[in-house]
C-alpha cells in the first residue's frame, strides 16, 4: 500500500458511523489511507429477481441482495433477513459490520449479509418455502461451505435455514452441513445456539461489572426488550444470581426494586404476549427504562433508542449493546462525557456469531459437541475477546467502542497487507 498521507488526506467522507468508525481506527493504527479505503468498500454485491408464484397462481417479483464486504480472513458469514424495509444500502453497511464483529471475536469469517424485500407475515407458508428455494438457487454463484454460509436473522429461522440447506443440496448433488448454520438440531444443528447471543452478552456483563465493582452480584439490572435476546439474557442472570430490577417490551414493562421473578416473568410474556402487568410489579415504559435506577442498563431490543434527547438522562454507569447500534453517535458521545462505560455491539452481541462458527466447524467434521462444550468454548471465545478490547482501551486511553474497532480493523488490514491485492 502507498505511504501514509496527511491525516484524512486521500480518504473520501464516511457516508456512515461504521465507515466514520473506520477512519478513526485506521488513523489510529497508521495504516495507510489507501488499505483503509480498501477496507471501505464491499468486495461484490449481488442483486437477483426472485420470481415466486404465489399461492393465487399468479407470479410475484421480489427484489433480493447478497453482499460480502472482506474475505481477508475467510469465508463470508452473515444473515439472511426478509424485511419491507431491505436496501442495499443496508446490506452493505450491515456486511461491514459483520467483518468487524467476526475479526474482534477472531473467528476466521468475513462479513456478509443479504436480504430480501418482502413482507414475510403476508405471505404463507408455501409462498415463503418457494421464495427462499429460488433465493438459494440465484446465489448459488456465490454460496458454499468455504465461500460463504449464510444464518438466521430478521424474520427468518431454523425453518428457513433448512430449505437453504436442502436448495443448496439439491443444486450440488450433495448435502453439506457447513453452507448454512442456524439450522433445527435434527440437520446438523449446535447445541447450545438459541441461547448463543444472550451467553455472549452476560459473559461480557459480568466482565465488565467485576473491573466495576468488589461484588458484581449486587448489581441492579435493567433490560429493554423481551424477546429472544433480552429473555435469555434475564433467565440466565437470574440462575447465576444477578438481579434483574427492569424489564420492558412492546407493550410496556415492570419494575421491582428487590429483582424480579424472571420464570414468572417469562411465564407471563410466553402466555400474554407481554411482561406488563406480572403480579409485584410497578408498571413502566421503555423511555422510563431506559432512564431508572439500575446499575447496567442492556438495549437488547431495536437500534437507535438511546439519542441525544435522551442519553443524558441515563444513570446506569454500565451499559451493554445487547442489540445492533441502540446508541447513536450523539448518545455516544454524551454517555462518554457521563463516565458510562458501554460494550460495543460488535464485542457484546457476537456470541451468536461465536456458536454459528462453531456449527460450521462441527459440520464440516461431522462431530458435534454436548452443549457445556459449546458453552464453555463460548465463554473462552468472549472472555479472551473483551480482555483483548479492554487492553487497547487502556493503551489508547479510549472507549471500548473504540478499543473494539481497533482490534477488529487492525486484525483485518493484516490479512489483508499479508495476502496483498490481486493481481
Amino acid at each position: 500500500m502507498a505511504a501514509t498521507q496527511a491525516a484524512g488526506a486521500g480518504l473520501a467522507a464516511p457516508r456512515t458511523t461504521a465507515e466514520a468508525l473506520l477512519t478513526s481506527a485506521g488513523r489510529l493504527l497508521g495504516l495507510e489511507d489507501d488499505l483503509v479505503e480498501v477496507l471501505r468498500h464491499p468486495k461484490r454485491e449481488l442483486a437477483v429477481s426472485i420470481p415466486v408464484k404465489m399461492d393465487a397462481g399468479k407470479y410475484k417479483v421480489f427484489r433480493g441482495y447478497r453482499v460480502h464486504h472482506n474475505l481477508a480472513r475467510g469465508p463470508a458469514k452473515g444473515g439472511i433477513r426478509f424485511h419491507p424495509g431491505v436496501t442495499l444500502h443496508e446490506v452493505c453497511e450491515l456486511a461491514m459490520l459483520m467483518t468487524w464483529k467476526c475479526a474482534v471475536v477472531n473467528i476466521p469469517y468475513g462479513g456478509a449479509k443479504g436480504g430480501v424485500v418482502c413482507d414475510p407475515k403476508t405471505l404463507s407458508r408455501g409462498e415463503v418455502e418457494r421464495l427462499t428455494r429460488r433465493f438459494v438457487s440465484e446465489l448459488s454463484i456465490v454460496l458454499g461451505p468455504d465461500k460463504d454460509i449464510p444464518a438466521p436473522d430478521v424474520n427468518t429461522n431454523e425453518q428457513i435455514m433448512a430449505w437453504i440447506l436442502d436448495t443448496y443440496g439439491m443444486t450440488t448433488g450433495g448435502t453439506a452441513l457447513g453452507v448454512v448454520t442456524g439450522k433445527p438440531i435434527a440437520l446438523g444443528g449446535s447445541l447450545g445456539r438459541r441461547e448463543s447471543t444472550s451467553r455472549g452478552v452476560y459473559v461480557v456483563l459480568v466482565e465488565a461489572l467485576s473491573e466495576m465493582r468488589s461484588d458484581p452480584k449486587n448489581a441492579t439490572i435493567a433490560i429493554q426488550g423481551f424477546g429472544n435476546v433480552g429473555a435469555n439474557l434475564a433467565a440466565i442472570l437470574h440462575r447465576n444470581g444477578y438481579k434483574v430490577v427492569a424489564i420492558t417490551d412492546v407493550a410496556g414493562g415492570i419494575y421491582r426494586h428487590q429483582g424480579i421473578d424472571i420464570p414468572a416473568a417469562i411465564a407471563r410474556s410466553q402466555s400474554t404476549g407481554t411482561v406488563a402487568g406480572l403480579d409485584g410489579c410497578e408498571p413502566m415504559t421503555n423511555e422510563q427504562l431506559l432512564a431508572c435506577d439500575a446499575d447496567v442498563l442492556v438495549p437488547a431490543a431495536l437500534g437507535g433508542v438511546l439519542t441525544e434527547e435522551n442519553a443524558g438522562h441515563v444513570r446506569a454507569s454500565l451499559v451493554v449493546e445487547a442489540a445492533n447500534a441502540p446508541i447513536d453517535p450523539a448518545a455516544d458521545r454524551i454517555l462518554g462525557e457521563k463516565g458510562v462505560t458501554v460494550v460495543p455491539d460488535i464485542l457484546a452481541n457476537a456470541g451468536g456469531v461465536v456458536v454459528s462458527y462453531f456449527e460450521w466447524v462441527q459440520g464440516l467434521a461431522s462431530f458435534f459437541w454436548t452443549e457445556d462444550v459449546v458453552n464453555e468454548r463460548l465463554e473462552t471465545v468472549m472472555k479472551g475477546a473483551y480482555g483483548s478490547v479492554r487492553a487497547l482501551t487502556r493503551e489508547h486511553r479510549c472507549d471500548m467502542r473504540t478499543g473494539a474497532y481497533l482490534l477488529a480493523v487492525g486484525r483485518v488490514a493484516e490479512a489483508t497487507k499479508i495476502r496483498g491485492i490481486y493481481p
